[in-house]
């Protein structure tokens, strides 16, 4: 099955430079090379028949026809694997980078230090789409204002964990994570139980833990519900699994109520105080009455009653200022600025093109850049210069001309590769990877492992759902 197995060109997970089998990845080789292709391909197909049959899926939307497809994301049966030392290097990091980014949210909402102190331009801030000044003074519970964060890690040619981007406002991908765990197990039993892996099972629990003490008015037993956007939302299979895994009830913006400055949920019983509110609805949709006064999928006079703290919502509204792509660049310098403390996980170099400096270099260097359009995310708005033809380079430059602010650039970085099974054959395949933090009170959990995604097309860097890519298990070794 490795007879073909190329690992020359960039970092691989499974494979040293002498090209010998790294020690964590020696049980799946050893297995999987006396299987045969045919075998592996039907127990991948059966794990994809099974999430189908569960409704495991993912809508991928055309942004030019507003057409729309929804698929199962497609998961590769051989796992990723990750050994406990470098784990423990990438959990530090998180929690680090996680507890900073929390901190500059609440600073920015209310005594914005970190901007008169220079270390990030106010502009940059107050001007931003994700900055909401309707948060400025809000108490949020704890002062905790991403409880579910999800950090995008990549690995460049050398094997170094770098961030790629920050997901606070309404990460996705948690539900992929534990059904890709569950068939794993039972599909691939021997070589799941050959090694020592840290469980994920408890994690939701956790989860629930820490909404529950998000709960602003102490009680024993406080209401938490899920708020969905609905049945047509690119998520709403990880809406459902997640509320049906928590025990909390799945609700639409129709099934709440705001009576004096409270929360209500429409039930079979009558009307029923929420306490917790864990949205996966936008801010532009929350509350008609605050934003946008077209939306049908929020409740109108929400942030009334999360202002005048009958209710906690979470992550809080306006949490998008800390994900912002241009403000990721400053991230290293909240955690020095508010820790005190050198960045255990290091950004990818990164170009604001509303600089003159950078704006020059990256249009002269478009063909090596990766460029990102700043308010947008699930690998739409993006440029890959290496990939990309002369025609769509030159399309995409007209567009940072006329609008250089909107974008950042960073330098191509050939992501690591792991095994994956492409009919009936083993190949590299470029991945990254996604770990959850659930930040409480007391601490900061991290899920051991997370979401690896795959680019499934050969030589292909995105591996974003939305864009067709694919997934892994993820194997976090004691």
């Amino acid at each position: 099955m490795f007879s073909n197995y190329e690992f020359e060109h960039t970092f691989d997970e499974m494979i040293n430079e002498e090209g010998e089998i790294r020690t964590h990845y020696e049980h799946v080789h050893d297995l999987i090379s006396k299987m045969k292709g045919k075998e592996l391909e039907e127990l991948q197909q059966s794990m994809q028949s099974y999430m189908m049959k569960q409704g495991v899926t993912f809508t991928l939307y055309n942004g030019e026809e507003g057409d729309s497809l929804e698929r199962t994301i497609p998961v590769d049966i051989i796992p990723r694997i990750i050994p406990a030392d470098e784990w423990n290097m990438i959990e530090k990091g998180i929690k680090q980078r996680v507890t900073a980014m929390n901190q500059f949210i609440r600073d920015i909402y209310h005594e914005q230090v970190i901007l008169r102190e220079g270390i990030i331009p106010r502009k940059m801030v107050i001007s931003n789409p994700y900055f909401l000044p309707e948060m400025m003074g809000v108490s949020v519970p704890g002062d905790i204002y991403i409880p579910l964060s999800g950090i995008d890690l990549i690995r460049d040619e050398s094997g170094q964990y770098f961030v790629l981007e920050d997901n606070l406002r309404t990460p996705s991908g948690l539900s992929y994570v534990f059904k890709n765990r569950f068939w794993m197990r039972r599909l691939v039993k021997d070589l799941f139980f050959q090694h020592k892996v840290r469980p994920i099972e408890h994690s939701l629990n956790t989860f629930l833990s820490v909404l529950r003490s998000l709960s602003p008015n102490n009680k024993k037993d406080p209401v938490v519900v899920l708020l969905t956007p609905g049945s047509y939302n690119s998520a709403y299979f990880e809406h459902t699994f997640l509320a049906q895994q928590m025990g909390i009830p799945l609700v639409e913006g129709k099934d709440l109520k705001v009576m004096n400055q409270k929360v209500y949920m429409r039930t079979m019983k009558g009307l029923q105080q929420v306490d917790v509110v864990y949205r996966r609805v936008d801010d532009d949709f929350l509350d008609p009455l605050s934003f946008r006064s077209d939306s049908v999928l929020g409740v109108p006079g929400i942030m009334n009653a999360y202002r005048a703290g009958n209710v906690a919502i979470t992550n809080a509204p306006g949490t998008g200022i800390a994900d912002d792509k241009a403000i990721y660049t400053y991230v290293p310098d909240m955690i020095r600025f508010y820790l005190n403390e050198e960045p255990i996980l290091s950004n990818i170099p990164t170009y604001i093109l509303s600089r003159k400096d950078d704006y020059d270099y990256v249009l002269s260097h478009l063909s090596e850049m990766v460029v990102k359009e700043t308010s947008l995310s699930g690998g739409y708005g993006m440029l890959i210069g290496p990939s990309s033809t002369e025609k769509e380079i030159a399309d995409f430059k007209e567009k940072i001309i006329k609008s250089p602010e909107k974008y950042i650039a960073q330098p191509t970085i050939n992501l690591s590769c792991v095994p994956s099974l492409v009919k009936n054959n083993i190949e590299g395949r470029h991945v990254d990877l996604r770990p959850f933090a659930f930040m409480g009170d007391k601490q900061i959990d991290v899920l051991p492992g997370g979401l690896t995604r795959v680019a499934l097309k050969e030589g292909s860097l995105v591996v974003n759902s939305s864009q067709g890519g694919g997934s892994k298990d993820t194997w976090v070794l004691y």
